[in-house]
């Protein structure tokens, strides 16, 4: 005997949304496709519930554009292409998660006061500057349109150099922007650095990485219920 439809409305009860979102997760294509009872309504299976349950557990760590592109896949039946796509986001929240320690660690000593004492050059090219940043030189261009950055130029051929104080700049605008904070608080902390108070950058800083590591988290539950769902699939 055939297992009883779910109602949307149950569904959407349980998953706290409205029935009409778990009718754009089907016109997305990231559920599997719903089909119709002789009197025209949707007859959701347990089958949809785990689809609908794990879109929603793991949004909120990826991002609905990650999740859209993962569900489609397992949609698809592509469930290796699917969690490669989940192990580039851990991978690149993890470079994030990088930044941010590099930036606490810049801010907490004095690797890069003007006066370098490991003998290191005191000024980089851009190209110097995002090896060194892992921030992309088209990021920094964009961000010295902004105002955010001021690197020196050099008078005779126009290249852009970076001192210590605007690869000091890099980290942070890079680890403040990967936490979601808003433009004017990024240069808020600018303007603090620039004169000389680092405390309100330690703290953002800081604040930063916990996010990261919220989101870290978020992922991970993401993940769980990726693999449920992965579980149910195969069988």
């Amino acid at each position: 005997m055939c297992a009883k439809p779910i109602r949307p409305a149950d569904i959407a009860n349980r998953l706290g949304i409205s029935t009409s979102a778990l009718r754009y997760y089907e016109e997305w294509g990231i559920v599997p496709t719903v089909e119709r009872g002789e009197n025209g309504y949707r007859r959701y299976t347990q089958r949809h519930v785990a689809y609908f349950e794990c879109v929603r557990a793991m949004s909120p760590g990826f991002g609905m554009d990650a999740t859209k592109a993962v569900m489609r896949c397992l949609v698809a039946g592509k469930t290796d292409e699917a969690l490669w796509r989940v192990s580039a986001e851990q991978a690149s929240l993890h470079a994030r998660k990088q930044m941010a320690n590099q930036t606490i660690q810049v801010l907490d000593t004095d690797a890069l006061d003007p006066v370098d004492r490991r003998g290191r050059p005191k000024r980089m090219t851009i190209g110097e500057a995002s090896a060194k940043t892992s921030i992309p030189a088209s990021a920094i261009r964009h961000w010295e349109k902004m105002g955010l950055v001021e690197p020196e130029r050099d008078p005779d051929n126009g290249y852009r150099y970076f001192g210590p104080a605007q690869i000091r700049r890099i980290l942070i605008i890079g680890t403040l922007r990967s936490a979601v904070w808003s433009l004017e608080t990024i240069r808020e902390v600018i303007r603090e650095l620039d004169h000389h108070n680092v405390e309100q950058a330690r703290r953002i800083a800081r604040e930063a990485l916990r996010f990261l590591s919220e989101l870290n988290r978020c992922q991970m539950r993401g993940i769980h219920y990726l693999h449920r769902l992965i579980e149910m699939t195969d069988q």
